[in-house]
């Protein structure tokens, strides 16, 4: 049976329950991880019955988990969809994982704890718990969504389940797909939402909107198993097995959580319903069970966690599990569903057992003794009344810095309106502040962010706040003081807009003259000559009381100096306020008397100056008590009156026709700056396409200057072709005209030659016949002898 050991409830102000949304066990068994709807981590350790604040998120989880090898760590999804790995000793971010554009509904680690995966509705991401750098992303189509993606115990295998419920098994090295388990194709459709692995991982159960649940065997990819729950279970909401020290990792126990919040377990293999827990009074949200099966934490629908202890279940229970999961025999593929079915036997149901002799121990969630002001910011101690904050303020002169937010809170009585909160967030940052940071310029972009956000809360929840010019002097000390809880910082700043900014607003866009004529009243009543001083010099209240009233003190004190102020100024009439801009003027008096110059007092009412905020604040209670009641701020401004709850009030204290019509200017303003700039950005669209075809033209002009340069130097090289062409031609006219005339003289020197041969033939013939004709002259005239 189970017995409850403890239930744990966490309380806020005005003992308002703060839901718990999810927990997880370590792998000891002996203590887990829960988290609250306010961004609270608690780590619970059941062996000593202790707990203890390990982180504050500042927004709601909607996943948590043990990092295995690294036992002080662990992961958490937040509602921002991203996860941060935090150690729950050292209270240290380790690692902050982004990636994810939708919740993150769960968080598997591998039994290694070197890998885990995360689930949204659109993709599961791998992730390197060493590195903590995305390994690999599953996509899917958007037609089919994903249940849950996770590690098999065990094993390397990844089990992914689907809206149309297929489940394929991946191996998680090379998201090789290894199988695929086969999708029923008779019966009623399931529709899976629920899944539970045994330690063995070999059995996988599934459950959805019906009271059906499958049974799968890993080992042969086939359903072996029907099991239909009772009447009573429409839809599963949550499915685990209860591990047993005897049973060798293939577990018997499953305990189903079905709509009507209650837990039933059952034997899968027997099929009678053993006990449950839960109750329609008493339904139960989700529920872990610890690795040793030892304990069952359930965190249940009125925000409460119950902590079970699991005992003996019953003699049925420790009976050794059968040697293997019995498979339909046959193996017909198209054997009926209805062969499969097994109803559960309701015979013997038990309850969870309260502790034998005892009341059952309920834990109300407290800060721990000794705690830092950190973890107890979201709290507020037992006992606390305004008198005798007030007596110890006067005593001490300030609160003691580690309680003084939560003090605060009690002060102002903040309502914490999470839905009226989001509902002004969801409309987005307002337009009147998308350029804070042009005018209001922080290096700390986290502040940025927190003021710009802050203020357009505070423009969506009443218009004039768009307007004020000064508002974000007002909302940033405050902005700084908590920046961790957006919320938070946006009561406190309406709370005292509402209380201590009362008729601020009636002659906007106008300072508040009748504001700052009461405090020049009391002035007058306590420092004639002073007043009289400032008036000589030209100086009005507008100079010398708004700069302290539209900083609220943020300029000339430091951030101790002011918290002390503020102490004081929560824990009395909105009239206090007031009280301290004159006790300030008159502690500063000696100064303020060889002033004479007006840009000497502008900045002396803009720095900070040498002052006794001890003597000051003394001073303003002093004011408060000695100023005749016909000049006292206090008959002219209301008691404090805090947020109500639920809604936030309507704010409408300010001249709604000229806000309306700044509204409207102020838009218009936008409206012809967005059409300027539209107009601007077409100009510089039509310039860059004008450079371009410019660009394009001279590109062209260069192409046909190029192409004019290769067209004359083709026509120069043509041309000096044809000249050597004409040159080549008229030497070979010349060299023909050479070879005609030489051959010409060839022709003659041979005929001459021939004529000269012919001529000395002639000679030779006419020597001989001249020799002939002598010797025969000779002849004749020979003397005788």
């Amino acid at each position: 049976s189970l017995t409850l050991l403890v239930t744990v409830i966490r309380t806020a102000q005005q003992a308002k329950t703060v839901r718990f949304l999810h927990v997880a066990f370590d792998t000891t068994g002996d203590s887990f991880l829960a988290g609250d709807h306010h961004g609270n981590i608690y780590v619970f350790d059941i062996s000593r019955n202790r707990f203890r604040l390990v982180q504050k998120t500042g927004q709601a989880c909607t996943a948590l988990a043990f990092s295995l090898r690294r036992t002080t760590e662990f992961l958490v999804a937040l509602a921002d969809y991203t996860i941060k790995c935090f150690d729950k000793d050292t209270k240290q971010l380790v690692s902050w994982m982004r990636g994810h554009e939708g919740a993150v509904s769960s968080i598997s680690v591998h039994s290694s704890g070197r890998y885990a995966i995360s689930t949204s509705s659109d993709t599961a991401q791998l992730w390197d718990l060493d590195s903590f750098q995305r390994k690999r992303k599953l996509n899917i189509r958007q037609s089919v969504g994903i249940q849950r993606v996770f590690f098999l115990p065990l094993s390397n295998t990844i089990l992914s389940c689907f809206s149309d419920d297929s489940i394929f098994a991946w191996e998680s090295d090379t998201l090789f797909c290894k199988y695929q388990l086969p999708v029923p194709d008779c019966g009623p459709k399931i529709s899976y939402k629920a899944f539970a692995v045994t330690r063995d991982g070999k059995s996988l159960a599934a459950g959805g909107r019906s009271n059906l649940l499958h049974l799968w065997c890993l080992e042969s990819k086939q359903l072996v198993r029907v099991i239909q729950m009772p009447t009573q279970v429409r839809t599963v909401r949550q499915l685990e097995f209860l591990p047993d020290s005897f049973d060798g990792g293939a577990s018997q126990t499953l305990g189903v959580l079905s709509q009507d919040g209650v837990m039933r377990f059952i034997n899968i293999h027997t099929c009678k319903l053993l006990f449950h827990m839960g109750s329609h009074d008493d339904a139960i949200t989700t529920v872990a069970v610890s690795p040793n099966g030892r304990h069952v934490v359930a965190i249940m629908d009125n925000g409460s966690i119950n902590v079970y202890s699991v005992q003996s279940l019953t003699q049925e229970l420790n009976k050794p599990p059968p040697s293997r999961v019995a498979v339909v025999s046959g193996g017909e593929a198209d054997q009926e569903l209805s062969n499969l079915k097994v109803k559960v036997r309701s015979e013997v149901v038990q309850r969870p057992a309260k502790s034998s002799g005892r009341r059952t121990q309920v834990k109300t969630l407290r800060p721990p003794a000794g705690s830092t002001a950190e973890d107890k910011e979201n709290e507020l101690p037992a006992g606390l009344n305004k008198k005798r904050l007030v007596a110890l303020l006067k005593a001490f002169g300030e609160y003691p810095a580690k309680y003084r937010m939560f003090v605060w809170r009690s002060l102002l009585c903040l309502p914490e309106n999470h839905a009226a909160y989001s509902s002004l967030t969801d409309k987005g940052l307002h337009s009147a502040y998308l350029t804070l940071h042009d005018k209001y310029p922080i290096k700390s972009h986290k502040l940025q962010r927190g003021l710009q956000r802050v203020l357009s809360a505070l423009a969506h929840w009443a218009a004039i706040f768009g307007e004020v010019e000064y508002l974000p002097l007002i909302a940033f000390p405050f902005v700084k003081l908590f920046q961790n809880n957006p919320m938070l910082c946006f009561e406190v700043v309406a709370t005292v807009i509402v209380n201590w900014c009362q008729h601020w607003f009636e002659y906007f866009p106008n300072p508040p003259l009748n504001i700052l004529s009461m405090a020049e009243n009391v002035l007058a009543h306590h420092d004639k000559e002073l007043l009289q001083h400032l008036v000589d010099c030209g100086i009005t209240s507008q100079l010398y009381v708004w700069p302290l009233l539209e900083t609220l003190f943020s300029e000339v004190l430091t951030r101790d100096e002011w918290l002390r102020l503020f102490d004081s100024i929560f824990s009395n009439h909105p009239s206090f306020l007031l009280m301290a801009c004159v006790a300030y003027i008159t502690c500063c008096r000696e100064p303020l008397l060889l002033c004479s110059q007006k840009q000497d007092f502008e900045y002396f009412f803009h720095h900070r100056n040498n002052l006794d905020v001890g003597a000051m604040i003394k001073e303003a209670y002093r004011l408060m008590g000695n100023t005749p009641a016909d000049l006292h701020p206090r008959t002219m401004l209301s008691d404090f009156t805090p947020l109500t709850k639920g809604q936030y009030p309507v704010f409408n204290h300010y001249p709604e026709f000229i806000v309306e019509y700044q509204s409207r200017e102020r838009e218009k303003i936008r409206l012809q700056e967005m059409e300027y700039l539209r107009e601007r950005n077409i100009l510089a669209q039509e310039e860059e396409k004008l450079t371009q075809q410019r660009a394009k033209l001279g590109a062209m002009k260069r192409e046909l200057k190029v192409k004019e340069l290769q067209l004359l130097d083709a026509t120069r090289r043509r041309f000096l072709s044809h000249q050597q062409d004409l040159r080549a031609t008229q030497i070979q006219g010349l060299d023909q005209e050479i070879s005609r005339k030489m051959d010409l003289r060839e022709r003659e020197t041979a005929a001459a030659v021939q004529d000269l041969e012919v001529r000395q033939m002639e000679l030779e013939a006419q020597r001989r016949r001249f020799e002939q004709v002598t010797n025969t002259l000779h002849s004749a005239f020979l003397p005788l002898s």
